[in-house]
């Protein structure tokens, strides 16, 4: 059986530069701030498991965690 990945952001590591969300909208979604946080559970649809790991390298405060169930 695959792992599946989810996506995680640290509401007390986020800034709002919303990179996350531009690189895949898919999986973020952003307060009325401007913060992000997961979409749903923040479980990684398959396919967009790519977009999940680019979105973590992209992050410039660090704030999100992608791990494999």
């Amino acid at each position: 059986m695959a792992e599946r990945l989810k996506v995680h952001v640290d509401p007390d590591k986020c800034q709002g530069h919303a990179r996350c969300k531009a690189l895949a909208p898919e999986l973020f979604e952003l307060d009325e701030y401007g913060n992000a946080h997961e979409a749903g559970d923040g479980t990684v649809p398959p396919g967009l498991e790519d977009k999940a790991w680019l979105a973590k390298s992209n992050c410039p405060e660090i704030a999100i965690d992608v791990t494999e169930e």
